[in-house]
C-alpha cells in the first residue's frame, strides 16, 4: 500500500486516571521505544489546547518519507476524578449499587455467556471487598460467637474497623479495587446515556467535526478498553449531526482490547447499540478489533456488531495478536500475570518487531487499514 503523508487521529484512551498531558508523556515513551525497535525516527510535539481539543503533532520519517499525524487525545479524566472524589465508604456503597444494577440489567449474564473471563473481571472487586467486609463482621461479633461477655464487643468492633480500614482497603488497593468500582459506575453512565456521559459525548462530537475540517490522507479513530464505547458513541453522534462527515475521507476505526460490550450489554444502552449499527454499516469506514488472549479485561473473540443486533453489517473484523511477539522474553514473563498491565500493553512500546505496534499504527507511514491483515508474529513487509 502507498505510504500515508498526513493523518488525523482521534484517540479515546481507556479508564486510566490520566489527563491529556499524562497520555502524551506515555505516548512519547512508547514512540521512543518503538522507534528504536522498528528503525523509525519519531518526533512528538507538545500538547496544544486548541478549539478542537488536546492536540499533539507527531512526525515519523522512514526512508526519507515523512508522515505527519495530528492526534487529538479525548481523555475523560475529569469524570474519573469526580467518580473517585467521594470518601472510601461512599465509593464502596456506590460501587456495590452499580454492580447490582449491572446484574439486574442482564449485562453480567451476557458477560459470562460470551466471555467468561470478563465476567470474572466484573466479579473480582466485589468478591474481594465482600470477603473483607465479611471477615470484619466476624471480628466484630466474635465475642458473641465465642459466647463470652458481650461487653468485649466494645473492643472487637473497633478492631474490626481497623482490620478493614488499615488492612483490607490497602490490600485491595494493590488491585485498584475502588478504581474498578468507578469503572463500573461509569459503564452504567455511558450505557444508560446519563447526562454527564451525554454532555461529554456531545462536546467531543463537536470537537471531532471541527477537526474534520482539516484535510488528510486518512482519518483514524483509535480507542483502548472503555474508550471503545466512547469512540462509538462519539462517532455515532458525529454521523447524526453530519451524515456525510466520513464521506470520501478514508476512515479507519480501530479498537484495542475493546470493551464496548461492557456498556452495550446494559439493557438501556439503546443509543449506544444504534451507534454501533450505524458505524458497522457505513461504507466509508474500515472497522477492526485488535484482541489478545493474554488480556482478560475485554470480551475476547466477541464481535461487537453481531452481539448488539447488527449481525448483517459485516463489521468489525477481529484481528488477534499475541503480546509475546512484541515483548522481550523477560518483559513478557514479568508482566503476563499482571492483568491490568497486560491490558495496557496495546498502547505501550514494543521490544520486538511484530505485526502490531501502537505508535506505528497512529504515527507511522502505513495506512491504518493495512493492519487488518496483520499476522501477530510477522512485522509489516516494510519493516522486516
Amino acid at each position: 500500500m502507498a505510504s500515508v503523508s498526513s493523518r488525523l487521529v482521534f484517540y479515546f484512551p481507556g479508564f486510566d486516571p490520566l489527563d491529556a498531558a499524562a497520555h502524551h508523556r506515555r505516548y512519547e515513551r512508547s514512540a521512543a521505544q518503538s522507534g528504536k525497535t522498528f528503525g523509525l525516527d519519531y518526533g512528538v510535539g507538545p500538547v496544544q489546547e486548541v478549539e478542537a481539543g488536546s492536540r499533539v503533532e507527531a512526525v515519523s520519517i522512514s526512508d526519507g518519507q515523512e508522515t505527519k499525524s495530528t492526534i487529538y487525545i479525548h481523555d475523560h479524566n475529569s469524570i474519573i476524578s469526580d467518580l473517585r472524589a467521594p470518601p472510601t465508604w461512599k465509593q464502596i456503597l456506590l460501587g456495590f449499587k452499580a454492580g447490582a444494577e449491572i446484574i439486574t440489567s442482564g449485562a453480567a449474564f451476557r458477560y459470562f455467556r460470551h466471555a467468561w473471563r470478563f465476567g470474572l473481571f466484573f466479579l473480582f472487586p466485589y468478591l474481594l471487598i465482600f470477603t473483607g467486609l465479611l471477615l470484619a463482621a466476624l471480628i466484630a461479633v466474635s465475642p458473641l460467637l465465642l459466647h463470652v461477655s458481650p461487653f468485649l464487643c466494645l473492643l472487637s468492633v473497633p478492631a474490626a474497623w481497623l482490620f478493614f480500614d488499615k488492612g483490607v482497603i490497602p490490600f485491595s488497593g494493590r488491585f485498584h479495587t475502588l478504581h474498578l468500582f468507578a469503572d463500573w459506575r461509569f459503564a452504567l453512565m455511558v450505557g444508560r446515556d446519563e447526562p454527564v456521559a451525554r454532555a461529554w459525548i456531545e462536546d467531543k462530537a463537536q470537537k471531532v467535526l471541527l477537526a474534520l475540517q482539516t484535510s488528510s490522507d486518512e482519518v483514524l479513530f483509535v480507542s483502548h478498553s472503555m474508550g471503545a464505547s466512547l469512540a462509538l458513541a462519539v462517532a455515532g453522534r458525529v454521523l447524526e449531526l453530519k451524515p456525510d462527515a466520513f464521506d470520501r475521507r478514508n476512515v479507519s476505526f480501530v479498537t484495542l482490547g475493546g470493551a464496548a460490550l461492557q456498556c452495550a450489554f446494559i439493557a438501556k444502552a439503546t443509543r449506544l447499540r444504534d451507534s454501533i449499527g450505524t458505524l458497522a454499516r457505513h461504507g466509508e469506514v474500515t472497522w477492526f478489533d485488535i484482541q489478545c488472549l493474554s488480556d482478560p479485561i475485554h470480551l475476547y473473540k466477541c464481535n461487537t456488531a453481531h452481539l448488539t443486533g447488527h449481525g448483517d453489517a459485516g463489521q468489525p473484523k477481529i484481528v488477534r495478536i499475541k503480546f509475546k511477539h512484541s515483548l522481550s522474553d523477560e518483559r513478557y514473563r514479568k508482566n503476563k500475570l499482571n492483568f491490568l498491565r497486560m491490558h495496557r500493553q496495546y498502547v505501550l512500546g514494543s521490544d520486538r518487531k511484530s505485526g502490531f505496534d501502537f505508535t506505528l499504527l497512529t504515527a507511522g507511514p502505513l495506512p491504518a487499514a493495512s493492519f487488518v491483515g496483520l499476522k501477530s508474529d510477522v512485522p509489516p513487509a516494510a519493516f522486516q
